[in-house]
């Protein structure tokens, strides 16, 4: 796992996406830490954090499109497929470098909130919550973007449908609100990646949240695995 987790991690720096992906994603975190906090004079940053939950939404496609498609497309997944190689282990490892890069986007909100503590003290707990959030939400959509690699060697179309199937995700809430009684509306709103992230933007662990996004991961990587086993032994 280690050894696959290192080599993707060097794959997103020998190639433009890994820069692209951190790129993009400080000057998103820069221009709503300045307009969202230093242009108020505020020690807020819960705008910085829901900016990016909406940016992230568009760039972890970037993230994950290569994973499993670029294998399949090079034929390389071929060797991996027929090594004595533990498949989870192998999405796993995947998994991981691509969390870790997202991660590595993400710490910029700490540098933010340290800059901000020299004027005033920041709200520490909810600065956590917001960073702890941020990466479930994201490990989520990662894992889901896993997926959808594992089903196409084509990088364009493994971008596109998980561009698709996170908006589809956004937009659980509004279907929500169409919902004809507050049964169906609270059933629907629990699958919500946007209602489970909001509570840790407030600095409330809800443990019923941190499962959920640990469930999604845990099914996606799964099915990912799934499909790999199906094309070992086809």
């Amino acid at each position: 796992m280690s050894a696959i987790m290192r080599r993707e991690l060097s794959a997103y720096f020998t190639s433009p996406i890994g820069y692209i992906f951190l790129s993009v994603f400080y000057i998103f975190a820069g221009f709503f830490f300045f307009t969202g906090t230093l242009v108020s004079s505020s020690t807020d940053m819960t705008g910085v954090f829901s900016g990016l939950s909406t940016i992230t939404m568009f760039l972890i496609p970037i993230l994950t499109m290569r994973l499993m498609s670029e294998d399949k497309k090079q034929k390389t997944d071929q060797a991996l497929l027929t090594a004595p190689l533990n498949l989870f282990s192998l999405v796993l490892g995947k998994f991981l470098a691509a969390l870790i890069v997202f991660a590595m986007g993400l710490v910029i909100t700490v540098v933010f909130a340290a800059t901000v503590s020299f004027f005033a003290a920041p709200d520490w707990a909810v600065v956590f919550g917001n960073f702890v959030g941020s990466l479930f939400y994201g490990s989520a959509l990662i894992s889901i973007g896993l997926f959808i690699s594992s089903l196409t060697e084509n990088q364009m179309i493994a971008a596109v449908g998980s561009f698709a199937v996170m908006i589809a995700l956004n937009l659980i809430d509004a279907v929500a609100s169409l919902m004809p009684n507050q049964f169906l509306q609270d059933l629907v709103l629990g699958i919500s990646f946007y209602q489970r992230y909001t509570d840790f933007t407030t600095g409330i662990f809800n443990f019923a949240n941190i499962i959920f996004f640990l469930s999604v991961c845990a099914v996606f990587l799964f099915l990912t695995t799934r499909v790999l086993e199906k094309r070992r032994w086809s």
